[in-house]
Order: C-alpha cells, then structure tokens, then sequence
C-alpha cells in the first residue's frame, strides 16, 4: 500500500512539475504590451461617441501615461482616431477582424434594406464608411448581373473616384475635408476620373447640397454608381449606400429618374432603424 501510494505521489509530482514548467515557459513568452494594447482596442469596441483618456485608463487599468502612448501609437497606425479629447476605433479594425463592424452594428441594420433595394431596381447596393482616404465596404447585396469589379466586405477604393467617398467627403467638417484634400493624390484610374483638386472641391460642394453623388465610369470603365449618405441620430454621416450599375444598362438619366429615388428611400429607412438602435 505504501508503495503504491509512494508511486501515486511521485506522479502528482511529475504532473506538477510538467505544468508548471508549462506555465512558466508561456509566461515567459507573454507580450505583456500587446495585451495592453489589445486592451484598449477592446474598451473603445463598447457602442457610443468615444472614451476620454481618463475612461480609457480607468477601463483598463492602465495609468493614464500608459493609456495615452497606447491611444497616440494606435492613433499614428489608423486604428484610432480623436476628436474633442475622445479616442474612438475607426474602420481600420476591419483588418484585425470584426469587432468593429459587431461594434457598429450598421452591417446587420442596413442588410434587409440592401436585399429590398436590389430586388427593386435589380442593381448590386453597398454600404461603405470612410477610413481616411479610402472607403471601406462594410455590407453588400449583390445581383447576379456580371460586374468586372471584384467587391467584398473589407474592398478598399480611393474616395475621391467613387460615389459613396464623394459622400462621405461631404460629410466631413470642413477642416478635415481642407486636409484630405492638401494631402490627396489624385490619380486617374480611367480617362474619366477628375483629378482636379479645385475640381473635386466644386463637386463635393455640389454633393454637399443635392445630398447624393453621381459618379460615372471614374473608378473603372463602364461603371456608374449614385450614392446617399447615411446619417445617425446627432445628423453626422457616419456611412453611405449605393447602387451600382454597368454604363451599358443604364444611362445617367436612367439613374437619376430611376435609381435614385428609391436609394434615397432606403437611406432615410436605415437611418430610422439606427435612431431606433442609437447608434
């Protein structure tokens, strides 16, 4: 009997010995700063207008030194940004995965408003919002038409070439539209794209007032697109819809007397279901 429990005990040890040799060599290898910084992206992931840095520090423990070289590093990659003293994720987060669009919650509001709008007008329709430069698609409903433009939730395009960034650009304060445009490069990706600075002013100008933007083939041959903005309860756009069509099935005029009202429909619909949601 003692023998087996001389055994028995000598197992229990080894097992010990095995685990915590185990956790030792993990701790070894745990990147404390990164969960640190994980952390943070996480706390600003909670639904509403941005966290302070003190919120940010009481939330994750941090000190607020800490939390502020987290915020000031994340905000430098793209995957924060500040305004008025509060951090909030931007669109970037797309890359790690998606807590930002569960965050947001629009994918999941807009979607049966997509599906209705392109069993209507029989046209693919997309949600996008504005990360820095680009527009990020963060929903589609797609038609079984042939597009040549390959488009998935997380496609990026420059949007100064498309409809819904001409949108969103409107959108913006006039500060930050000033910036983007001093910084843009404007490239023409087919003969029609307006690389014109002055230019892109006037026409985002013009968005700005109708409340809607035409683009016809500037993002590629044979492509014409209308967009709507998408505002939240505060009147801030925060995305854009749009329907796109090849040239060949429609004509400018055919978009404006038969796309765009029922686009413009949907965006006043998703924009009562975010009121209703408080996004």
């Amino acid at each position: 009997m003692a023998a087996i429990d001389s055994t028995s005990t000598s197992r229990d040890q080894t097992r010990l010995s095995s685990s915590t040799s185990e956790r030792a060599t993990r701790e070894r290898h745990f990147v404390q700063s990164l969960q640190r910084g994980l952390g943070v992206i996480r706390t600003l992931s909670a639904p509403g207008q941005g966290l302070t840095l003190a919120e940010v520090a009481r939330e994750t423990g941090l000190a607020r030194a800490a939390a502020r070289r987290f915020l000031l590093t994340l905000e430098d990659l793209g995957y924060v940004r500040s305004a008025d003293r509060r951090f909030s994720l931007t669109p970037r987060v797309l890359e790690l995965g998606y807590a930002f669009l569960s965050a947001l919650t629009l994918p999941q509001i807009a979607q049966p408003h997509l599906r209705e709008l392109v069993l209507r007008v029989q046209e693919s329709s997309s949600v996008c919002v504005l990360d820095r430069t680009e527009i990020v698609y963060v929903t589609r409903e797609p038609t079984q038409r042939i597009m040549t433009v390959a488009i998935a939730v997380g496609t990026r395009f420059p949007a100064y070439a498309t409809s819904m960034g001409r949108v969103l650009l409107a959108g913006l304060e006039q500060p930050d539209f000033d910036a983007f445009l001093e910084g843009a490069e404007l490239r023409p990706l087919t003969t029609r794209t307006l690389i014109d600075k002055r230019g892109l002013r006037t026409e985002v100008d013009q968005v700005r007032r109708q409340g809607w933007a035409l683009v016809d083939q500037e993002l590629e041959d044979g492509l014409r697109s209308v967009a709507a903005p998408i505002h939240n309860p505060r009147h801030q756009v925060v995305a854009a819809v749009n329907l796109s069509t090849h040239a060949s099935r429609n004509t400018l005029d055919s978009i404006r007397r038969e796309m765009l009202p029922p686009l413009l429909e949907t965006a006043e619909r998703i924009e009562r279901d975010l009121a209703a949601g408080a996004l």
